[in-house]
């Protein structure tokens, strides 16, 4: 009887043990099993692909809030300045050929089982192929072309040609159709019933994973070509022909409107009267969620993650963790105002002089709803009470402002000085430096703040709106403008925005980066776009590469209608004092020289 080999051994005792947290099992294993006991058990095959699905998560995620602080989204507070400024040359690279490898060898074992039944064993397969294309496009997305392998699992003889074991790299197109073409292959054996907290993928998530590879694929054979000098190799392994691009336009739109028009999923929209709760609740709250199609999911007990605990305001921590990055000041000035497309702040008038308002809220009314469902606010309520963010008071001596500030938490004779929130500009850790706390992806289940429980809030992979602006995309680039104005607006329309009467590709970009905050797609959008090296050029005199926070004050004015008043500072982040600077190398991760001793096959990137 065969078993199994070590590593693979401890791969299915590892599942279990996750499968249990996931409550697929209810009892730990307590003997080795066989490959035959394993593939005639359907318990046993759920627990390999639990984890399978536990090994796929790559990027920004919730697991690590410094993620969120790399780009110009966030900034973190656990100290001093981070001295960030350019890239990685192997940012959130993913080269994943053992994960490969084990699912391989799961098709193997289940392709040869007789004893389940052939359209269950054929939606297992499904789910395993489903993954396998979800780490073949994650390292397309990084690397370009890289070599597929197919169903092969390689098993080494001494003795054998190992040049049979060397593929080389496929191009950056042919990885693309290669997760396009295994999509098609497999969805229609996938459930089209959506899933319980969204863990499993099913039809809907294998459709949108088509969508996204292809529009991916379309804008790189678009905007890589229309740079001065295209980024590309000799054999195609990077650069896609421009003349490809209408077929992955046409592909994305096809697959994103089979996932618009299955009425499984839709634009949340519960509660209208409170756009910005509602916003808050499509994208976090598991239960009758219409929105998420697949997730990474948490569960408690078992599975949590600590995002609400380091990143929970001073003043609502349920234990010693807190504050560890906030949104900054870029982010929020990107939403825009319902009567107004430009979204900066009006912190001051056109002479220079301050604009004062009778709360901290007041600044942001009328901004985007979605908003204040993605950033806590100074003076916006989590949990029911108020958020305090004040720097200090801006007291009026002899005509002029000027700042006072203290100790967290201080006080005078006219009140509060410096919130225990923050914002400071000291290195005193874990006190807020930016003027905004996350609200999206912060749990407001009792406990979640602590460290003996945590949150099991989900972080989502795939969305309906996505699927929208997909196709709104799509549409745009086949040169269907009405058809893209229509997507768009949907998701404009749930949020509480006027429609769009005109479009350019700056819409799609402006309203991904709003829709889609913290979500992983900030910084691939922009290398598919060919526009990271524009937007952070490495320049100290240009805003978009530099990060901002906002300060708010109390004004101490008395005998004056200011008095008791706010007034707000924009100012350079100072925990994060660089440029950001992504460099044309970094459109493309490098290659390790340990591969190519491995498999000389296979070539450099461009700039290595």
């Amino acid at each position: 009887m065969k078993r199994f080999s070590n590593k693979y051994k401890a791969l299915i005792l590892l599942a279990l043990f996750s499968a249990s947290c996931n409550k697929i099992l209810d009892q730990n294993p307590d003997q080795i099993l066989t490959e035959q006991q394993v593939y005639t058990d359907e318990i046993m095959i759920k627990s390999v692909l639990a984890n399978y699905y536990g090994r796929v998560q790559w990027g920004q995620s919730t697991d690590d809030s410094y993620t969120f602080t790399i780009l110009d989204e966030a900034g973190k507070s656990d100290g001093g300045p981070d001295n960030i400024q350019t890239y990685s040359d192997t940012q959130w690279r993913v080269y994943d050929y053992t994960l490969i490898r084990n699912i391989n060898q799961f098709l193997a074992g289940l392709r040869a089982s007789s004893t389940i039944a052939e359209d269950k064993r054929a939606g297992y397969e499904a789910e395993a192929r489903f993954l396998r294309a979800w780490i073949y496009f994650n390292m397309a997305k990084g690397l370009g072309g890289m070599p597929i392998v197919g169903d092969e699992v390689f098993d080494y003889v001494p003795g054998m040609d190992i040049t049979a074991l060397q593929y080389p790299r496929s191009t950056e197109a042919g990885i693309y159709d290669y997760v396009i073409s295994e999509v098609d292959a497999i969805v229609g054996n996938m459930t089209d019933v959506p899933a319980t907290k969204a863990a499993r993928a099913n039809k809907w998530a294998a459709l949108m994973l088509k969508a996204r590879a292809a529009i991916y694929a379309g804008s790189i054979a678009n905007y890589n070509n229309k740079m001065t000098s295209p980024i590309r190799t000799s054999g195609g392994e990077v650069g896609i022909p421009a003349s490809e691009a209408p077929k992955y336009y046409q592909l994305a739109l096809d697959a994103s409107e089979q996932v618009i028009n299955s009425g499984k999923y839709n634009l949340m929209l519960k509660k209208p009267e409170d756009l910005s709760r509602n916003f808050y609740e499509a994208i976090n709250i598991k239960e009758n969620n219409t929105e998420v199609i697949w997730a990474k999911d948490y569960i408690y007990p078992g599975l949590t993650v600590g995002f609400t605990r380091v990143n929970i305001p001073a003043s609502h921590a349920e234990d010693i963790d807190r504050a560890y990055a906030g949104p900054i000041l870029n982010l929020v000035e990107d939403f825009e105002y319902i009567n107004s497309r430009n979204g900066e702040l009006k912190t001051k008038d056109a002479s220079g002089n301050y604009i004062f308002y009778n709360s901290p809220l007041d600044l942001f009314k009328d901004k985007d709803p979605r908003l204040a469902g993605t950033v806590i606010l100074p003076g916006a309520d989590f949990k029911g009470e108020t958020v305090v963010l004040q720097a200090g008071q801006k007291v009026l001596q002899n005509g002029v402002y000027v700042n006072k500030t203290g100790d967290l938490g201080s006080t005078d004779a006219n009140g509060l000085i410096t919130s225990e929130n923050g914002p400071i500009t000291s290195n005193v850790q874990y006190v807020n430096k930016t003027g905004f706390f996350f609200r999206k992806f912060l749990d407001e289940t009792p406990l979640a703040s602590t460290r003996g429980r945590n949150s099991d809030l989900w972080y989502p992979r795939f969305r309906f709106a996505e699927a929208v602006l997909i196709a709104s995309e799509a549409a745009f680039e086949l040169g269907n403008t009405a058809k893209g104005l229509t997507y768009i607006n949907q998701v404009r329309a749930r949020a509480g925005l006027p429609p769009l009467t005109s479009m350019t590709i700056n819409d799609i970009v402006q309203e991904r980066r709003v829709e889609f905050a913290f979500e992983n797609h900030r910084y691939w959008d922009l290398k598919r776009f060919r526009l990271a090296d524009k937007i952070w050029n490495g320049s100290n005199q240009n805003p978009k590469a530099m990060h901002y926070a906002l300060f708010p004050y109390k004004v101490v004015a008395p005998g004056t209608a200011n008095h008791g008043k706010w007034v707000f500072d924009k100012q350079l982040f100072n925990n994060s004092p660089n440029p950001r600077f992504f460099q044309m190398k970094h459109y493309y991760n490098f290659i390790d020289q340990a591969w190519i001793d491995n498999n000389p096959k296979i070539v450099r990137n461009p700039f290595q």
